[in-house]
């Protein structure tokens, strides 16, 4: 007579499991970088103890304001965002000592404020760019660190970003 085998079960051990799974999600947690929104990239001026409060003229400002649609009023004239630099650079060859104000409305996408800020910045390197050329005659980019130093202090920027306010 033929006996026949007795069958085993198969089974997968799963004593472990528990183990690998925490040391999976250990390995993704550590190596996994967490995009981190940094923010504008502005220098400020160190604080000073003894502030006093100078009246500026508005003379001797620009005045650029964007409402919650992204409309540009540069000097109570109507404008476009593209167009900030090239007048904002006319009116700062003129006078040097002009203080650009940027204001926006609290309701005012932040692409538009920082595309607002980006042609003011643009403005102030137009000129960089052509004190380079007149001074140097070399590009910015071909300058030595004194020589970019040199510029700066001849350009400065004067950029003032004025607290929101809401209109509502």
């Amino acid at each position: 007579m033929i006996r026949k085998r007795a069958s085993r079960d198969v089974e997968i051990p799963t004593s472990s499991m528990a183990d690998i799974s925490f040391l999976l999600l250990l390995f993704f947690l550590v190596t996994t970088t967490i995009d981190v929104d940094t923010g504008i990239g502005l220098v400020l001026p160190p604080p000073v103890e003894d502030t006093e409060i100078v009246k500026v003229k508005t003379q001797s400002l620009i005045r650029v304001l964007v409402n919650a649609a992204g409309d540009v009023l540069l000097d109570d004239e109507v404008t476009s965002v593209q167009q900030i630099h090239e007048i904002v650079a006319n009116k700062l060859r003129l006078n040097k000592k002009l203080i650009v104000s940027i204001k926006v409305d609290r309701e005012t996408p932040y692409r538009v404020y920082i595309a607002a800020l980006d042609e003011i910045k643009q403005a102030y390197n137009i000129l960089r760019e052509e004190y380079a050329m007149e001074t140097f005659n070399l590009p910015l980019r071909n300058l030595t660190k004194a020589q970019m130093d040199e510029v700066r202090e001849a350009v400065k920027q004067s950029i003032s970003i004025a607290e929101p306010e809401r209109t509502r």
